[in-house]
């Protein structure tokens, strides 16, 4: 029997943290009313799954105690398991697990199956991943009815259909991965799926790309499209044309992705069981069909010291982190037999090989507090380090429960059959922790932060600027902190182009768009090293990142044994579908008419002012004519630049000129111009500029706004990443999926 201590220490968590527990995770009355806080959360988790300890006589733990370990590991912060533990642990619900793989068959029998088993996983608060590489290509016959197949991607849509019309157990929407393999006869039609924004929102899509494909890309030589129904050669394709069409469709949008799917079989661990064709949603975890993984995280940057030595790994608490590995390997083993599935089917081969995944988060703000620069080599081999030991304990941790408990059921025919038993078939993963990186208040996963500093938007539409406190502290060691920096770095996010800054900041604390795409991709790969399923990571790019880019990461990626790779170009996902026709060309022209026909004439005469201000690329003399007191043309003059320059100077004014001309608010431009970035940003004795758009929006909102609400800076919508559906604010594309840095919703469940 578990009893609640009287004196069990409070939970204490930050305002977001509080705000993603109440919209997801605190459990409700059936009016929609909380009934517990972070403490009962992490106290109703910890004691459910420890009572599990009683099934095993010869554990080393007493059911009590344990319940007592696992609740304080996690109101510490120092580690958190996957979402549905969390959501679901100590109710009647009790579906635990975050990632199932489902097969899809060639009949229409077992097609609908698996919609109608995804239906029960969603439902229960699950991700789904799908190989639809078995079932026959379009146009093929059907012996039974004499007709014809539609291929893969027509059913592909009847399965997004159906997540679209389910949402998981009122907290979390459905999320799909849907993979084909790189020789099914419809490839070009899967590759060429999202071409339409809007399409196949419910998943994420990757090609399963072989060694035997990726050896005819590198010599442009053809390789053979095989039946699935009938295993005969369907025709070929070239490897290369195909590899450059993956690569360009991944430059427009990010998908498809790709895997490596003989890597991924190699380090099958029970490969008699069957042959692991998809990974689940984020695409950190392979799986044979029918198989489950519940996964967990420790946050990272709560094992670093404060001693500063000048050996980096010598300023982590290893001792502290080896036993948050074993308390974390036996409770994600307690939580397989927690768990309620959804399926028996699922429940055999769950307990057949009791696979879990321990990963990380936090490791940007772990490599801030030990002044390493992500994008550097050190970086790299303190991953590497880092991810050997969790390795090596949680195998470790696993070998102790095999003793205790007896090894998982496939041990004798799995790959690690004369090695000393374990009670898990795989230990390892690097799964996303977008809204569990925010509950444990650090940074996501394995990835760079996304922005130093960023306005959230809270109750009853109040500014809230967070900064990364490992930032913010370091700034002001230096005696740097100000307003005037933090509002400047918060309109743009990086301090890369701030060379009024100390390089060794600069260098130490960049974002995501600071790092190289290769930086980016070695990272992974240095995780994936000691990793045994795989890791959940985006190689961010920048929006004018070229398609020869995609191209060398994508090969590189196979080169440094990654078991698949995820790309996003700044922007490439929000932008608006073109579209062509006689009605587009007459809204064009009735558009073009009724701008021209608000266009203010110029007087003969007007009077103006004229303001000179420094900026980074020379000193702006602007001049402002007005009438009735208003602006209504702007001329720019930049002193000491070359032409290229006075020419975007000129452009500026002239497109500005127009907006005052037609009647657009002053407020609107200064909006739209301001807190653009530039590659020289200066102090100016009311605030940093940091280009001439934003010298432009300062000496018009000082000019004409005086009195008024602070002009929130905006980013350009086409390079904005899509609004969070919940709350509205600006979402993230990382760990393979866009998150929402403000509220927790994720497009990945």
């Amino acid at each position: 029997m578990i009893s609640r201590p009287q004196n069990l220490p409070k939970t204490i968590l930050s305002n977001n943290a509080e705000l993603v527990l109440s919209k997801r995770y605190y459990h409700k009355d059936n009016d929609g009313k909380i009934i517990e806080t972070a403490t009962d959360l992490f106290w109703r988790v910890a004691s459910a799954i420890a009572k599990e300890e009683e099934k095993y006589p010869k554990s080393s733990w007493k059911a009590q105690a344990l319940a007592e370990r696992f609740y304080e590991i996690m109101s510490n912060g120092y580690f958190l398991p996957n979402s549905p533990t969390l959501m679901n642990a100590g109710s009647p619900l009790g579906q635990l697990s975050a990632c199932f793989v489902l097969p899809v068959g060639d009949s229409i029998e077992e097609i609908f199956d698996a919609i109608k088993y995804a239906a029960m996983i969603h439902k229960s608060g699950g991700g789904t991943g799908f190989s639809f590489s078995n079932i026959r290509s379009k146009d093929s016959r059907v012996g039974t009815t004499g007709g014809v197949a539609s291929g893969p991607v027509s059913f592909l849509r009847i399965f997004n259909t159906a997540t679209e019309q389910i949402k998981q157990g009122g907290t979390r929407r459905g999320a799909n991965m849907g993979i084909l393999r790189v020789d099914h006869p419809d490839i070009l039609d899967f590759i060429k799926a999202k071409e339409q924004e809007g399409e196949f929102i419910n998943f994420n899509l990757s090609v399963a790309l072989t060694e035997k494909f990726m050896e005819s890309v590198e010599k442009a030589e053809d390789y053979n499209l095989i039946d699935p129904h009938s295993g005969a050669i369907k025709g070929s394709l070239n490897a290369k044309e195909v590899f450059d069409l993956l690569v360009n469709k991944a430059w427009i949008s990010g998908d498809p992705g790709i895997i490596f799917l003989d890597r991924i079989n190699r380090d099958n661990p029970t490969p008699n069981q069957g042959t692991m064709e998809s990974t689940n949603p984020c695409g950190e975890q392979p799986l044979l069909p029918f198989e489950a993984c519940n996964l967990g995280s420790i946050n990272l940057s709560k094992f670093v010291l404060n001693n500063h030595s000048e050996e980096k790994t010598d300023s982590i608490n290893w001792n502290l982190l080896k036993e948050v590995i074993h308390s974390a390997i036996r409770f994600l083993d307690n939580v397989i037999d927690a768990s309620k599935f959804p399926l028996d089917k699922i429940a055999d081969k769950v307990r057949m090989n009791r696979k879990i995944g321990l990963g990380v988060m936090g490791f940007a703000d772990m490599l801030f507090a030990l002044e390493i620069a992500y994008d550097s080599e050190e970086a790299q081999k303190l991953a590497e380090k880092i991810m050997e030991f969790i390795q090596t304990e949680g195998r470790n941790a696993s070998n102790i429960l095999a003793e205790e408990r007896g090894a998982f059921p496939a041990f004798g025919e799995s790959i690690y059959k004369e090695g000393k038993p374990l009670r898990n078939a795989t230990i390892t993963t690097i799964a996303p922790t977008g809204t569990l990186s925010i509950i444990a208040g650090c940074s996501s996963g394995v990835e760079p932060i996304f922005a130093l500093a960023f306005a959230r938007n809270v109750m009853d539409g109040d500014r809230l600027v967070e900064i990364n406190p490992y930032f913010e502290q370091a700034l002001k060691n230096a005696n740097l902190y100000n307003e005037e920096i933090m509002e400047a770095i918060t309109n743009i996010g990086s301090i890369a182009n701030f060379d009024f800054l100390p390089d060794h900041l600069r260098e130490i604390y960049v974002t995501a768009m600071d790092i190289s795409a290769e930086a980016h991709l070695r990272m992974q790969a240095a995780f994936q090293k000691y990793t045994d399923n795989a890791v959940s990571k985006t190689v961010n790019l920048p929006n004018n990142a070229t398609i020869q880019d995609i191209d060398h990461i994508y090969k590189l990626a196979y080169t440094l044994g990654c078991k698949g790779v995820t790309v996003y170009r700044d922007g490439s996902k929000s932008g608006q579908v073109l579209t062509t026709g006689e009605k587009n060309k007459e809204d064009a022209n009735q558009t073009t008419s009724s701008i021209s026909s608000v266009v203010r004439q110029r007087p003969e005469i007007v009077n103006g002012f004229t303001q000179k201000v420094k900026t980074g690329l020379g000193v702006l003399y602007l001049t402002v004519n007005e009438i009735e007191g208003q602006p209504f043309e702007v001329f720019t003059t930049i002193g000491k630049s070359g032409r290229s320059i006075t020419a975007k100077a000129e452009a500026i004014g002239r497109l500005v000129s127009l907006c005052f001309r037609s009647g657009v608010p002053v407020r609107d431009v200064v909006q739209q111009l301001k807190g653009i970035g530039g590659e020289h940003p200066v102090f100016q004795k009311k605030g940093i500029l940091l280009s001439i758009p934003d010298a432009i929006a300062w000496v018009l909102e000082n000019r004409y706004l005086k009195g008024e609400a602070p002009v929130l800076a905006t980013k350009d919508q086409d390079l904005q990443n899509p609004a969070c559906p919940e709350c509205g604010s600006e979402m993230t594309f990382q760990e393979g999926c866009h998150i929402c840095q403000n509220c927790g919703y994720s497009r990945c469940g």
